[in-house]
């Protein structure tokens, strides 16, 4: 479940870096719950080429990460601003995030 909660993370950070098929097939997958049987038959394509896919697109998500750190730095942003004393600004800055 971590796994899956990681990159969902990681795809939204990084989704308009990835190709239309690749967006398509991660969020048939992780968004709307579809087997791979089920996405290869509305793609009319084999399921091993939707895993292949999948596995490329995690590839890919966690190279991004890796270079740029998105995720990480917005994670560690969302935790200092939890220890933010003032509202206004802890407002502010969660508008940010």
């Amino acid at each position: 479940m971590d796994e899956y909660i990681y990159y969902n993370n990681l795809y939204d950070c990084y989704q308009k870096l990835l190709t239309e098929k690749q967006r398509n097939y991660f969020e048939d997958y992780y968004f709307s719950n579809l087997s791979l049987g089920e996405i290869s038959e509305n793609y009319h394509i084999s399921r091993n080429a939707i895993y292949k896919q999948l596995q490329i697109t995690k590839k890919k998500l966690t190279e991004y990460e890796q270079k740029l750190k998105l995720y990480e730095k917005k994670e560690k942003i969302t935790n200092l601003v939890g220890k933010v004393s003032d509202r206004e600004l802890k407002n502010k800055l969660e508008e940010l995030i």
